[in-house]
């Protein structure tokens, strides 16, 4: 071994020992309370030289004359050595400053990416409102990115007094631990233990001070030390906060954490060996990163439900970002394990995801509420459903690549009555996560078909069927991803399908309200020359005021919350209503007005009519009778 600095003369053996004698801590009091480190530069080079002076005369001596006093000296060298290695790792520590521990480094592909606050908020929103209905329907399971240049110009600016510098991926940001100044007192050190065959020794102290330091990171990040079965034991609501707190951790840990460690022991053992330079780093690093993958590992073999999804997808992308950082960091094949765990979980993640789209499908279409909506309002079910396909297609560039293959429907469900049948090959061009979202849709109609059916009043099953489709159609319309995933094509028969169900309740409601303002059936003899028989007429006004008022009555306490829909549909009854209204009034209104008590027959008058109209379809209860300005 060389001098620690060239051109040193060596010691005299007897010189050597005697000064490693003098800093032998279980001999002397004084020692034990001085670190030969704290001392001036020509003390520490002076206790250096005599280590190596020691060594030399071992080396030089044979096995036969082995000698004991020098063996013993460098035991005593040795541990004198490993308390001065600690000592310097501990002092000499910096702390990471706040800076140091966010997210101040992204890839480029994070920074466009869907995962934004504001997806976050509707996803979550989302999963609140699955857990609100979850009383009445089965189906609910109970930071700005920065640009790259803006990343790597604030990862430049000073952090902790120590030098940042980039490795294969830009996102990596490695941190100096410890000044430059320790870290050459650190290889003299390490360098002599590790040639006097106390490598174990060095490793073991190493790891215990670093992993302190990573422990003490980790609590400032909010890792908390949980098992697999402490992860599946939480609510999600907790797990919900955690999840996104690991994913900000994760990228801390790996870009920075991990990559600075991996560099000091670069620092330190470089020169002496792959094999202590990976020992140390695995030494420091593997307990915190098994306990940080444990933890994305429960969540990717957690049980499935509906609202999970989203956050499967965030951890999913989150993980896939990593990756390379992953390979860069732990390279070495003594840390293939964790490379190894972080890929399996990366693939259950996408397992996980596409388990949880297949029982999300059967869980729309066996939602099983047989309880009417009240007012024939937008159902629960297709609100939850909407939204969440509208959030699937925020993370369309996710999950085209996870879902590859097209819905378990059509032929193969033939003749079976509880699933709508369905071919695809009208949708010819589409991916498989487009079909998907089309095929939700198309169960989720099949299944609010079914609940009209609970509804006695057929007019009132046409206006539920309506207000839904409507609200699908709007959703689609008003999401640029989902309307695109979806199609023109299909919209327009969605668009179709909610005109349809329009069309089908005012038949059913206004073609007998109608039937009343007829001609037939009023003429005695059969001709209209003949005359018009008044009992008819009175029990035909009879009529239509009796049905009219209970359409009104009824239909006011149904709901249509689409403000334009609403008055569309107001209008399209009007059109129809008060011209019949005021034609049967003008050719029939003397025929009452000349006999007795003309009020209990004409009780309306056209402009009644087209204010009782105005109570339609807001959901709440009007007056016993109808609002009258005249009579």
């Amino acid at each position: 071994m060389d001098s620690p600095e060239d051109g040193v003369k060596p010691m005299p053996l007897e010189a050597a020992e005697k000064l490693i004698l003098r800093w032998d801590s279980t001999a002397s009091e004084d020692a034990r309370e001085k670190m030969i480190f704290d001392s001036d530069r020509g003390e520490i080079d002076r206790y250096l030289l005599a280590v190596d002076e020691i060594r030399r005369s071992m080396s030089r001596a044979s096995l036969s004359d082995d000698d004991p006093r020098a063996s013993s000296t460098i035991q005593i060298a040795m541990a004198r050595l490993e308390d001065e290695f600690r000592n310097i790792l501990i002092t000499h520590t910096n702390p990471l400053e706040e800076g140091s521990l966010s997210e101040s480094t992204h890839s480029h592909s994070e920074s466009t990416h869907h995962s934004s606050e504001s997806t976050h908020s509707q996803a979550e929103s989302t999963s609140a409102a699955a857990r609100t209905s979850s009383s009445d329907l089965d189906l609910y399971g109970g930071d700005d990115d920065l640009g790259r240049e803006e990343a790597e110009s604030s990862a430049r600016r000073s952090c902790s007094g120590g030098s940042i510098s980039y490795r294969s991926t830009s996102s990596i940001r490695e941190i100096d631990l410890v000044p430059p100044e320790a870290i050459s007192d650190l290889r003299s050190v390490a360098d002599r233990m590790i040639s006097s065959g106390y490598m174990r020794e060095c490793v073991q102290v190493y790891g215990s001070v670093r992993k302190s330091a990573v422990d003490a990171n980790f609590r400032r990040l909010g890792v908390e030390k949980l098992s697999i079965g402490d992860v599946q034991r939480l609510e999600w609501d907790a797990l919900e906060a955690k999840i996104r707190r690991w994913i900000r951790a994760a990228r801390v840990c790996i870009r920075v954490l991990f990559a600075s460690e991996r560099r000091l022991c670069e620092q330190i053992f470089s020169g002496m060996g792959t094999a202590t330079e990976d020992a140390c780093f695995m030494e420091t690093i593997k307990g915190p990163a098994i306990q940080l993958f444990n933890f994305a590992e429960a969540i990717s073999i957690s049980r499935r439900s509906p609202e999970k999804l989203f956050k499967i997808l965030d951890l999913h992308d989150a993980l896939m970002d990593l990756m390379p950082d992953i390979d860069s960091v732990f390279q070495m094949k003594t840390a293939e394990s964790i490379r190894v765990q972080a890929a399996e979980i990366l693939s259950r993640l996408g397992e996980a995801a596409r388990g949880i789209l297949s029982e999300f499908e059967n869980a729309v279409l066996r939602e099983p509420s047989r309880v009417p909506v009240p007012g024939g309002t937008i159902h629960p079910l297709t609100r939850y459903v909407m939204n969440y396909i509208s959030l699937i297609s925020d993370y369309k560039q996710t999950m085209n690549d996870l879902i590859v293959s097209k819905p378990s429907a059509g032929s193969r469900y033939s003749g079976d009555p509880s699933i709508p049948d369905m071919e695809f090959t009208e949708f010819e061009g589409k991916t498989p996560l487009e079909l998907h979202l089309i095929w939700i849709i198309v169960i989720l109609q099949f299944n609010l078909d079914g609940k009209s059916k609970h509804y006695r009043d057929t007019s009132l099953a046409h206006l539920f069927m309506m207000n839904n489709v409507h609200y699908i159609v709007q959703k689609v319309k008003g999401s640029p991803e989902l309307r695109e995933m979806i199609g023109d094509d299909y919209l327009k028969k969605l668009t179709g399908k909610f005109r349809q169900a329009a069309t089908s309740y005012q038949r059913a409601t206004w073609v007998r309200v109608l039937y009343c303002l007829r001609d037939e059936g009023l003429h005695v003899s059969g001709g209209f020359s003949s005359g018009v028989s008044k009992n008819a007429l009175r029990e035909r006004f009879k009529a239509f005021n009796a049905m009219f008022e209970e359409v009104h009555r009824t239909q006011a306490t149904w709901l249509i919350p689409d403000n334009q829909l609403r008055e569309e549909l107001r209008i399209s009854i009007s059109e129809k209503l008060i011209p019949a209204y005021r034609s049967f009034l003008g050719r029939f209104r003397s025929h009452i007005e000349s006999g007795k008590h003309p009020e209990n027959y004409i009780k309306y008058t056209v402009e009644d009519l087209e204010t009782a109209v105005l109570d339609f379809f807001e959901g709440y209860p009007v007056s016993p009778h109808l609002r009258r300005r005249s009579q």
